[in-house]
């Protein structure tokens, strides 16, 4: 036998034996009170579910070594149902069957439904101060439900009587072995804690009785030890014709509270499922583990169970054992099988004080887990919102702690978004210009008066919480100086928006026109569009400058700011003035170079051949529609467009330039196309072999020049 199916079964089977008693002691609890003279039958339903999904878990899920069980959390939504249905007798305890099992099917197909549609994603998105909250209140619940259990009520008119000898003695074992318990757990983590102590437990309460001379019989007579109530058999507990004492009434009655169960059970499956990852440095894949759970939930609930899903600390024993393998889980559901199909007669030699004491230990390990940690990891704001629930729970019950948790919920969702920047970059056309082909003129007014177009890169989902922040800073630019002429939103980033948003941001695109302001959109959603059209009246909307490229957007705003430059009156004189002193040298350089490039021409005339373009005409780049690039063409006059496979422009070429793209950046585009009527001249390869033969010196004149119009190795400045 190898070494991991050794450590397999022994893993295995001192989990399922710490599993065993635990759902003992659940079942007990969740069917006291009225349904006591059931509790058997009710233990049956708990470890058929448990030995079902720890099954089914182990084999169809994705972490090996998975154990799976009923989770302490849902313990109480269970007992819940069955303390308050309207019934008596086996009416009772067959409506409380059907309500948890309904609850299980349904818990389960949604847990399918979610794998099946892999949106186990949108499960994440549970704040982790809600699921604390419920940790936590449920936890202190269940403490009250075993003080209960053990014949001791938590209130302020009896707390005197709780020291009193007689009661003190019913419940202060119970309590004192659960804390002890868990303590004991915490510090040495060790799997055989659980049974060996119960057992050790068992012995030490039966020594007890014997000594002070009250028998088996006499200590169930007194409510110390528990009474079979099964008669043997500990499932099936219900048979076809149960369905008869249904009471349909009561049952529909219980749909708040089996709805409660399936959010508790999704809530625990998620916090399962993420602490397992952390724990385990393991990523996990959500959809099968759902599905897997999913699996689980209908199987136990069609068998008379109740939901169960993956338990932590056991299954990440598995790995800290090495015993990373199915036969971990199987082993311990034979365990969980072996006690069901054994018969209800275990159960009464377990003692009522031990019951409480592990349902105590389940509640102080939720408390600690979800408040007490917490209060030192969480910030104050978020641990707010744990306490907060936890005290209604504990206050009130349970379903208004799902309330509140809710409500806390969205507040915590809109407060943290609410948070989250929405620009993700600011910037002027000083900074950044589109890669349309400028003159002198326009590229110095572009650095002096590009300032004026401000430009904000847009992020995320845009909301009521957050569009507010945005507005006020795109308020508080348009009374800045100097005076802006444009005001650019990038909306490439942008994943949607609410309907406040849209009308906010349509009230400040009429405040920015009413301040002369353009406002232009690069790559603005549908969505938006259409409602800022139904936000706006026809001339405001028709004003906006919309485009769907960044390049496209740019220009536009470009054009917006030399229009408004050449149109301003008053200091237009002045202006010019210091605009011809700034671009002097930059236009004498410009002349210098087109001279330059005449003169190449002229002296290259016997081995060019000049070529006109139409407009729209492809002239070079990658082969489309037939046209090839058949050598160096140099752009003599007009101007043209290296442009995408979707038509957006890369780069434009002005006269000077050569039409021709180097390696891979060629591949990438589609073909240049001219803007305006171009006339090129065309050095075909067999041209330049015998330039190169026969005229050295102009080839390396030539090849001189369009070193210096490469994009990136020529210092003068593009125009």
């Amino acid at each position: 036998m190898s070494t991991k199916a050794v450590a397999a079964l022994s893993v295995g089977f001192t989990s399922g034996l710490g599993l065993l008693v635990a759902q003992i002691a659940f079942g007990t609890f969740i069917f006291s009170g009225g349904l006591a003279p059931y509790s058997s039958q009710g233990v049956g339903l708990i470890l058929f579910a448990n030995f079902a999904a720890c099954l089914i878990i182990a084999l169809a899920g994705g972490f090996r070594g998975a154990v799976s069980g009923l989770s302490p959390t849902l313990v109480i939504v269970m007992a819940l149902i069955g303390s308050t249905i309207n019934a008596a007798g086996h009416t009772l305890f067959v409506t409380t069957v059907a309500a948890l099992v309904i609850s299980a099917v349904i818990t389960g197909v949604s847990f399918f439904l979610v794998g099946r549609f892999q949106l186990s994603n949108l499960m994440r998105f549970i704040p982790y101060p809600m699921a604390a909250g419920f940790v936590a209140g449920i936890g202190g619940v269940v403490c009250l439900a075993a003080m209960s259990l053990m014949g001791a009520e938590l209130k302020l008119q009896t707390l005197p009587a709780l020291l009193q000898t007689p009661l003190l003695w019913k419940w202060a074992p119970g309590a004192l072995f659960g804390i002890a318990l868990y303590l004991a757990m915490k510090r040495w983590k060790n799997t055989l804690i659980l049974p060996v102590s119960v057992v050790c437990a068992i012995g030490a309460y039966h020594i007890v009785l014997n000594s002070l001379g009250i028998s088996a019989e006499a200590g169930r007579e007194a409510g110390l030890l528990f009474t079979s109530t099964a008669g043997g058999n500990l499932w099936p507990s219900l048979s076809p014709v149960d369905i008869a004492y249904l009471d349909w009434g009561a049952l529909a009655g219980q749909i708040p509270n089996m709805l409660t169960l399936v959010l508790i059970a999704f809530i625990i499956l998620i916090m399962n499922l993420a602490g397992l990852e952390l724990a385990a440095g393991q990523d996990l894949d959500w959809d099968r583990e759902f599905k897997a759970t999913g699996y689980a939930g209908m199987i136990a609930g069609l068998g008379g169970g109740a939901v169960c899903s993956m338990i932590v600390p056991a299954s990440l024993r598995s790995k800290l054992f090495g015993a990373t393998t199915r036969l971990t889980g199987v082993c311990a559901a034979l365990v969980i099988a072996g006690a069901l199909f054994l018969g209800d007669g275990i159960l009464e030699f377990i003692p009522v004080a031990l019951t409480g004491g592990i349902v105590f230990f389940a509640g102080v390990g939720m408390l600690d887990e979800g408040l007490l940690k917490n209060y030192k990891q969480l910030p104050s704001s978020e641990f707010v919102i744990t306490a907060a629930i936890f005290l209604t729970i504990i206050v009130f019950d349970l379903l208004a702690g799902v309330g509140a948790g809710l409500v806390l919920t969205l507040v915590f969702f809109a407060v943290r978004l609410s948070r989250v920047g929405t620009i993700e970059s600011r910037y002027t056309l000083r900074e950044r210009h589109s890669n349309k082909a400028r003159s002198i003129p326009e590229l110095a007014i572009l650095m002096q008066d590009g300032k004026r177009v401000r430009n904000y890169r847009l992020r995320g989902y845009i909301f009521f919480g957050s569009v507010y922040p945005l507005v006020d800073e795109l308020k508080q630019c348009l009374s800045e100086e100097p005076a802006p002429a444009s005001l650019m939103l990038d909306f490439r980033d942008v994943t949607g928006f609410d309907v406040s948003a849209v009308n906010v941001m349509g009230r400040f695109v009429k405040s920015a026109h009413a301040t002369g302001v353009e406002v232009a959109l690069c790559a603005p959603l549908e969505q938006f569009m259409a409602g800022l059209k139904r936000a706006l009246p026809p001339a405001e909307f028709n004003r906006l400058l919309v485009e769907q490229s960044i390049e496209q957007t740019l220009e536009r705003c470009e054009d917006n700011i030399i229009s408004v430059w050449q149109a301003e009156d008053g200091m237009a004189a002045k202006r010019r003035a210091q605009l011809l002193d700034t671009i002097g040298d930059d236009v004498e350089t410009y002349l210098d170079r087109q001279v330059y490039f005449e003169e190449l021409m002229d002296e290259l005339q016997r081995w060019l051949t000049p070529r006109d373009h139409p407009a729209g005409a492809n002239i070079a780049g990658v082969e489309v529609g037939g046209v090839r690039q058949e050598g160096l063409e140099l752009l003599v006059s007009g101007r043209a467009s290296v442009r995408d496979s979707r038509g957006s422009r890369l780069r434009q070429f002005v006269p000077g330039d050569p039409v021709w793209l180097p390696g891979t950046q060629a591949e990438e585009t589609a073909a240049v196309i001219a803007d305006d009527p171009c006339r090129t001249m065309l050095l075909t390869p067999e041209a330049r072999r015998l330039l190169e033969q026969q005229e050295a010196q102009l080839a390396l004149k030539l090849y001189r020049y369009l070193l210096g119009r490469m994009p990136g190795l020529s210092k003068q400045p593009r125009h």
